[in-house]
C-alpha cells in the first residue's frame, strides 16, 4: 500500500473515532443534564412490568387458616408526627418464598439463595382448561414435555411456573378448600418435577396456596424439590398476563437470617 494511501487511512479512521467520541460525550452530557446519577442500562428496558404479587393482609387465605399478619400501631402521627406498624408476620403466606430450609434440616435458608437464581427465565405451564374440571389436577412430565416439544427447550436456571387461573379465585373460599371444606387446588406432580430437576431448573412456582396438589396427602413434591436445593413460589399473580415463554422473572426474596421462606416481591419483565 502507497504511503499516501496510509496516510489518508490513517485520518479516516481518526475521524470516525472522533465522531464516536463527540456522540459519546453529548450522550453523557444528556445523561448528566437530565439529573441521572445512574449509567445507562446496557440493554433496552422492558416493554411491560408485570406484578406477580398479590397485596395481601390478614384475610389473605393461608394453610391452616390463620392470619397470616397481623398490624400493631407502634407510632402514630397524630403523636408523633410519623408513623410506623409492628407487623407479626408468619412466613409462608400471601406471595411468598418456600426456602430449602423449609422442608429440609440443613438445607439453604431464604438468604443463603444465590442472586443469580433469583432473577431468571420464566416458563408458564397452562392447565387452566383442566383446573376448571379437575381442581387438584397437576402438572405431569407429560405437560414440561409438550411444552418443550411446542416452545424449545427450558433454559438452565430457570423459573418454572404453573398457570391454573386459579389466582382469580383469592377472594373466595374456593381458592383454599371445595365444597365440602377439603383442600382442593392444582400443583404440580413429582414426575414433573422430578423432569425439571435433571433440567437445571432453579425454581417453581403455582398461582395456588401450595407446590403440591389440595388432596396431597404426602408433600411428595415439597419433600423432594427442596431438599434438592431449589426454591419455590406460592401465591403467585397476574400470570395470564405474560406469554408462555420469553419473561423474564424477577423474585425479591427476603433475607432474613435462617428463614424457611418468606412473603417477597415477584415481578416479570416482557
Amino acid at each position: 500500500m502507497c504511503n499516501h494511501c496510509v496516510i489518508e487511512n490513517v485520518k479516516q479512521n481518526m475521524l470516525s473515532r472522533r465522531s464516536l467520541f463527540t456522540g459519546m460525550a453529548i450522550a453523557g452530557a444528556a445523561v448528566v443534564g437530565s439529573g441521572m446519577k445512574t449509567p445507562v442500562l446496557a440493554q433496552q428496558s422492558p416493554g411491560k412490568v408485570v406484578d406477580l404479587t398479590h397485596a395481601y393482609d390478614g384475610s389473605f387465605p393461608t394453610f391452616d387458616g390463620k392470619p397470616g399478619i397481623e398490624y400493631e400501631w407502634a407510632v402514630e402521627i397524630a403523636k408523633n408526627g410519623y408513623q410506623l406498624h409492628k407487623l407479626t408476620i408468619f412466613e409462608h403466606t400471601g406471595t411468598h418464598i418456600d426456602a430449602p430450609f423449609h422442608f429440609s434440616a440443613d438445607g439453604k435458608s431464604v438468604d443463603q439463595i444465590e442472586p443469580e437464581k433469583l432473577v431468571a427465565p420464566l416458563a408458564i405451564i397452562d392447565i387452566t382448561d383442566r383446573a376448571k374440571d379437575d381442581a387438584n389436577t397437576t402438572v405431569e412430565a407429560a405437560d414440561i414435555e409438550a411444552w418443550i416439544s411446542a416452545n424449545g427447550e427450558i433454559p438452565k436456571g430457570a423459573v418454572v411456573a404453573l398457570r391454573s387461573g386459579w389466582s382469580k379465585k383469592v377472594t373466595d373460599p374456593s381458592f383454599r378448600t371445595d365444597g365440602d371444606g377439603k383442600f382442593a387446588f392444582p400443583g404440580f406432580g413429582k414426575s414433573a418435577t422430578d423432569l425439571l430437576a435433571t433440567l437445571d431448573v432453579a425454581a417453581i412456582g403455582v398461582d395456588t396456596l401450595s407446590l403440591d396438589p389440595g388432596n396431597s396427602a404426602d408433600f411428595a413434591v415439597h419433600n423432594t424439590w427442596l431438599p434438592g436445593g431449589r426454591y419455590g413460589i406460592e401465591c403467585l399473580n397476574n400470570l395470564e398476563e405474560l406469554p408462555v415463554k420469553g419473561a423474564t422473572i424477577v423474585v425479591g426474596a427476603p433475607k432474613h437470617k435462617g428463614g424457611t421462606g418468606g412473603p417477597a416481591r415477584v415481578l416479570a419483565l416482557v
